[in-house]
């Protein structure tokens, strides 16, 4: 899905979706839907990415023949496996070694289907917390998939989506955590790693972890207490690091003083569906300590404190905007 057009576009797009969805509209409705359609550019996308958020909701049954797309849905789980031990094998031999192979069977699958074939993973708004065979500890945030790859030389986890935190155990053999713009070696530490489409967050809650970028092998060692944001080729300049971050491991969102729209844009990613905010209230301060495992309640608790209302006109849509 492209960029997500305007909240204004979006909520005119939802209400010809509401006025149409049951098929009663009148002739009337749906020329004047259709002269709103093809007045702009933007209507259209708007209408598109409306028409993209409902159809992710169609249950397996609407499918033609739900069987034959289950048994297709296996065939395509095994042979990704497969397809996967092979690629583990050709890292030992190619002449790029582990990191490099790994780059590239990452690239060539899309990341969804990766994910459904990983080792670990997580559905949307789901936290896991693992225990790995050296005795580390890893937790698994909302949408997120890893593989993880332990040898005699090495201890590697492939993060292949969304984000893990990191508590690392002693062990003769290092520990490192890949993902599709480097490579990160622990240095006994804690650390959370999220990975999105154009870049990957760092933030190191104890010890150290060296940064190496897998395009350009740039190297840093980013110290306690600071964050780094790096690509393939290059690595951003450090920051402090966020403290409250590492709540979402106990299920929490800590927020203090940020605006309602980095809220939303983070309740985002355990919420399936749309969540908009309207531009009139997205600079709302917002503090408070937040439940993770129940959005709607979060919803509950930010309307109950700013002046803001909620609307959700179908399960999947849901609206932040302005008191009336």
């Amino acid at each position: 899905m492209n960029a997500e057009p305007s909240h204004s576009d979006l909520e005119q797009a939802a209400k010809w979706y509401a006025c149409l969805r049951d098929g009663t509209a009148s002739a009337k409705e749906r020329d004047a839907w259709r002269r709103w359609l093809e007045s702009a550019d933007s209507h259209a996308a708007a209408w598109q990415y409306v028409e993209d958020i409902s159809r992710a909701f169609e249950p397996i049954r609407t499918l033609p023949n739900p069987r034959v797309t289950a048994e297709q849905l296996t065939t395509a789980d095994q042979r990704l496996r497969t397809r996967r031990r092979i690629l583990t094998g050709l890292s030992i031999l190619s002449s790029g070694g582990v990191v490099g192979a790994l780059s590239w069977h990452q690239a060539w699958l899309p990341p969804q289907i990766m994910a459904w074939g990983a080792d670990h993973r997580t559905a949307t708004g789901q936290l896991r917390q693992l225990t790995l065979a050296d005795g580390s500890l890893l937790w698994l945030n909302t949408a997120s998939a890893v593989d993880i790859r332990f040898n005699a030389q090495e201890r590697r986890i492939v993060l292949i989506a969304g984000e893990v935190f990191v508590e690392t155990a002693k062990d003769s053999r290092p520990l490192l955590v890949q993902t599709t713009h480097g490579q990160m070696r622990a240095l006994g530490t804690r650390f959370d790693v999220l990975m999105t489409d154009k870049q990957t967050q760092l933030v190191v809650y104890q010890g150290a972890v060296e940064v190496r970028t897998s395009a350009t092998d740039a190297r840093r060692i980013i110290p306690t207490g600071q964050q780094a944001t790096f690509d393939a080729h290059s690595i951003d300049p450090l920051e402090a690091s966020d403290t409250a971050r590492e709540a979402w491991t106990q299920g929490s969102l800590v927020v203090e003083n940020l605006p309602l729209r980095e809220v939303v844009q983070e309740l985002r990613r355990y919420r399936r569906g749309h969540l908009g905010v309207a531009d009139s209230v997205a600079d709302l301060a917002v503090y408070g300590n937040f439940p993770l495992h129940d959005t709607d309640r979060v919803l509950h608790m930010l309307a109950a404190t700013l002046p803001i209302r909620i609307e959700q006109p179908f399960a999947w849509w849901t609206t932040i905007d302005a008191q009336r």
